[in-house]
């Protein structure tokens, strides 16, 4: 079968919602049945002080957010002890680049964590954090890659990727890593054996077809490494920042846009909708659209719910599973690189 070309893929965006739903949905039973995977995990945002200026942020310092802090290792280890004594798998630690705290404050912190709880896996670190850290400290992109991995970084998550188009980046996020310097890291990341997941920022300036420009390139790269487990569509929020879009996106773009994702996307085996920028209820609906993961509990989240998203306190456990199986699948906890821990 001869793979969905560039003009097939935004074609797409004009079929009916409910006949591509159902395409999607084909492809997502015959490569997850009825299981819907989300993990136990908590993120931490240690930093909200940045070097950059990104229009669609609402969580930087710099701009709207009127109050900076960075935590200590105290602080964020108190944090990690609460959250493994309470059966939490994962921690999934980004920030803001902040150029005062030095090299070692970003690294020590992950081997702390893995000397005190070898057990837990630590996600983090996003290629634009690798690329910040690369030109603040005069290192190259191996370097970072290999001082994350020798401090114990398991994963990375797939942050500051936001949309591949230059002139749409450029207008967005001037400054920041670039379309390819992001997928250079993440492609010396997987050479390295390593898994890291991937997402899209949408539902700001950018057109369909830079989201099928997007998805291009993820399935460019995927060929050639296979390092990414999960591609991450994340719907713009529109509060707090500058780019002043007025209208949100529809549900209606937002499910088609899952679904094409998961059409085009052949090589990438997990389509996540992440909740916390979709809300619950849509998310759920888009397991119907190809995705077959949510996330996960999350407990505490800073970024997104900044810009208004409601995701400041993350969901209870006992919610998430029930609210799985009322619409229809099966929740399956696994862990962060997709192993199935338990079926609830």
């Amino acid at each position: 079968m001869s793979r969905i070309t560039f003009d097939e893929a935004l074609a797409l965006y004009d079929m009916d919602l409910f006949e591509l739903g159902v395409m999607a949905d084909d492809i997502r039973q015959q490569m997850h049945g009825k299981k819907t995977y989300f993990n136990i995990n908590r993120h931490i945002n240690p930093t909200n002080i940045c070097a950059d200026i990104c229009k669609f942020c609402a969580y930087s310092a710099n701009r709207k957010n009127p109050n900076p802090y960075t935590m200590s290792h105290e602080q964020i280890m108190e944090i990690v002890k609460d959250v493994e004594s309470r059966g939490i798998k994962e921690v999934h630690i980004v920030s803001a680049h902040n150029p005062d705290t030095g090299l070692e404050w970003y690294l020590e912190i992950f081997k702390k964590i893995k000397t005190a709880y070898p057990e837990l896996h630590v996600k983090a670190l996003t290629a634009a954090e690798v690329d910040f850290l690369a030109r603040h400290y005069n290192k190259s992109y191996d370097e970072i890659l290999d001082l994350m991995v020798e401090y114990g970084v398991d994963s990375m998550p797939g942050g500051g990727a936001e949309i591949f188009d230059e002139k749409v980046r450029d207008y967005i996020c001037k400054g920041k890593v670039t379309s390819s310097q992001w997928l250079d890291i993440h492609q010396k990341w997987h050479e390295r054996g390593k898994k890291s997941n991937v997402t899209m920022l949408f539902g700001h300036v950018e057109e369909r077809k830079d989201r099928i420009d997007h998805m291009m390139r993820i399935r460019e790269l995927q060929d050639k490494t296979g390092g990414f487990n999960c591609f991450i569509p994340l719907v713009y929020q529109t509060e707090n920042n500058y780019l002043n879009v007025k209208e949100q996106i529809t549900a209606n773009e937002i499910l088609k846009t899952m679904a094409i994702s998961r059409i085009v996307l052949d090589n990438v085996p997990n389509l996540k909708a992440y909740w916390v920028t979709s809300t619950v209820n849509l998310a759920l609906v888009a397991q119907e659209f190809g995705a077959n993961d949510l996330d996960g509990t999350i407990e505490k989240e800073s970024i997104n719910s900044a810009a208004g998203a409601k995701s400041a306190n993350g969901v209870i456990l006992e919610d998430f599973t029930a609210l799985i199986k009322n619409s229809g699948f099966i929740p399956v906890e696994r862990d962060s690189v997709y192993n199935e821990i338990k079926i609830w």
